[in-house]
């Protein structure tokens, strides 16, 4: 029985697109490496289950379209299976790890500096007394396996139907997952991203997984992915009203990070971090004291004591200095390492053609995108084989994708019912009532009108495709290629490692990067926020409103407090020490580049 709960690495990897980290479990958690897989997607999902199954000699009953369930039933087979496997070649790897003394040093290698285990092992080598005896108790009480969390996109809730009806809410596209992630034997958390969706939060309370049993033990656990303290405190607050503990709220980088990007009002990460460090008591005893209230009036068990809550960074970091300073500085409990790991075999699943361009990225070929059919910008890289083909569609005046899978299916047409912006049907509607006022327009304001209808990328197959080229699992229908989502980060790692090299470089003992003019994780946030102001701007600059101009003012102003904040805190930091007078140039400079920013007045008619 293992006496260790503090988890074994101080980092852990987020969900990335659809595929990529879909089966990251299965690759690392026997190490105590916990990752996320996304949840969305049933119908890879399943394409995976069969692969598991057939690649583990495992009978399998596929479960098609034709199950009433069919959506929740997939994935919490899938996940029960991921379970399966993770605890097998965890067994496997410990036995592994008795036996060979190569492979034990292997893995003392990429345990973190500090580690307490990594120092109970080294000692136990050194002594060598009953070695294989010791080894394996050690191993026994100490090691764990990294957490299987999964992740839900709060707002793919669409509803569903079957002919025209309409099924209960329980059927939605999120309800579903969340109904086959606590029907598994998951012992983990689902992260919860996207904000707020009242009715899917409200759906927990149907499932007696969530709350704490007598002995204060969450079988599953929830964790929130925010992007401020405000939003954590509303968010923790509505589900305490419910009896339901938020375990962990992962903070990421508004626009430093992978996929979509929801920018905040200019608040930087640094403040962030700051604030919940200062009020992570008052984020505990708030969300305590409803929880208690809400769990006695349903008569359930109620912990004398506030449950463990965790906060955790991701977005934009690169350096074990910048990894150690987030631990050190912020007192966060873990560190999210996303777009590195998509240039590690043994870590995530990513085609060959992909990831070599991954590999070639440059800062000018990863950009902030308006290709997601969700309206919300979305970080991506130029040159994929997805980019490729539709705009060859364009050419052909063929835009618009056939939508097979639906699950960004949130706009309505015509009739009332859902259509992707992505798609054909949606985009040849748009293009028709753009070509009938061509002549009133000019041809610029026509161009970009065009471009902002077909520029839309099917996101459901786009980022689920890696896998199935990856496994050679066929792909049906309309040809969409590869859509890929790295954070800008990825322009500064160039090259495959195995998963022990990008460990080590994680934790100071080896470097994967060859780049040497990689700019500050705080600067290079800071930089992107000060782009997307200018561009803000540049979007209203004509026709600017009074709720907009405030906005505007109020954004400008928290980058100038966060600009503020940093100089202070890096004049006296110990970290960054060959870095700080070129940081604190940047800062300078960014300070006088907003400066000259004027936000546009209200024009008087």
């Amino acid at each position: 029985m293992t006496t260790n709960t503090k988890p074994i690495h101080t980092f852990h990897i987020p969900v990335m697109g659809l595929a990529y980290t879909i089966d990251s479990p299965i690759r690392v958690a026997k190490y105590g490496i916990s990752s996320v897989i996304s949840i969305a997607d049933d119908e890879l999902i399943e394409k995976m289950n069969t692969f598991y199954h057939q690649k583990f000699d495992i009978p399998y009953q596929e479960i098609t379209q034709k199950m009433h369930d069919y959506r929740a039933e997939r994935i919490t087979s899938y996940l029960n299976l991921v379970d399966k496997i993770v605890k097998e070649k965890f067994e496997s790897f410990k036995t592994e790890l008795t036996e060979s003394k190569l492979a034990l040093e292997s893995y003392i290698a990429m345990l973190p500096n500090k580690s307490e285990i990594k120092k109970g092992l080294q000692s136990l080598v050194e002594d060598g007394i009953a070695f294989k005896e010791n080894i394996k108790n050690y191993l026994e009480s100490h090691l764990t396996p990294g957490d299987i969390d999964v992740n839900i996109m709060t707002k793919l809730d669409k509803d569903n139907f079957i002919k025209e009806e309409q099924l209960p809410v329980a059927f939605n596209d999120a309800h579903a997952a969340l109904r086959g992630f606590a029907n598994s034997t998951l012992e983990s958390s689902v992260v919860l991203s996207a904000g707020m969706n009242p009715r899917l939060y409200s759906y927990f309370e149907n499932f007696p997984v969530f709350y704490p049993d007598t002995t204060n033990k969450l079988q599953k656990k929830i964790t929130l992915k925010v992007s401020d303290f405000r939003s954590a405190m509303i968010q923790g607050n509505f589900l305490a009203k419910k009896g339901l503990w938020v375990s962990e709220y992962r903070i990421e980088s508004g626009l430093n990070c992978g996929g979509h990007a929801f920018a905040t009002d200019g608040f930087l990460l640094g403040p962030i971090l700051e604030e919940f460090k200062q009020k992570k008591d008052q984020l505990i005893e708030s969300a305590h004291n409803l929880m208690v209230k809400a769990l006695e009036q349903k008569g359930m068990h109620v912990p004398e004591k506030p449950l463990d809550l965790k906060i955790t960074v991701q977005g934009g970091v690169g350096t074990a200095e910048e990894h150690d300073f987030l631990l050190e500085s912020y007192k966060v409990d873990s560190v999210g390492w996303g777009s590195p790991f998509l240039l590690v075999p043994e870590a995530t699943s990513v085609d060959h053609a992909t990831r070599k361009l991954l590999a070639n990225a440059k800062e000018s070929d990863l950009y902030l995108s308006h290709i997601s059919p969700l309206g919300v910008p979305f970080n991506t890289l130029r040159g994929t084989t997805n980019e490729i083909m539709k705009q060859r569609r364009i050419h052909e005046n063929k835009a618009g994708s056939s939508c097979p899978k639906k699950f960004l299916a949130l706009n309505k047409d015509a009739d009332g019912n859902a259509i992707c912006t992505a798609s054909k049907k949606y985009q040849d509607v748009k293009l028709e009532e753009l070509e009938a006022k061509k002549d009133s327009v000019s041809t610029e304001t026509y161009t970009k009108l065009k471009d902002s209808i077909t520029e839309k990328s099917c996101l459901c197959v786009g980022l689920a495709n890696a896998s199935y080229l990856e496994n050679d699992i066929k792909i049906k229908g309309q040809a969409q290629g590869v859509v890929i989502c790295p954070g800008p980060n990825m322009a500064y790692f160039d090259q495959e490692v195995s998963l022990s090299e990008m460990v080590q470089h994680i934790y100071g003992n080896y470097s994967v990067l060859t780049i040497a003019d990689r700019p500050n994780m705080f600067v290079k946030e800071l930089k992107m926020y000060v782009d997307y102001f200018k561009n803000e701007i540049k979007e209203v600059a004509d026709e600017i409103t009074a709720p907009q101009m405030k906005k505007l003012n109020a954004f400008k102003n928290n980058l100038l407090e966060g600009i503020e904040y940093y100089q202070t805190l890096f004049s006296s930091t110990s970290y960054f020490e060959n870095k700080l007078k070129e940081i604190q140039n940047y800062l300078n400079l960014y300070k006088m580049e907003l400066a000259e920013i004027e936000v546009p007045k209200l024009q008087m008619v």
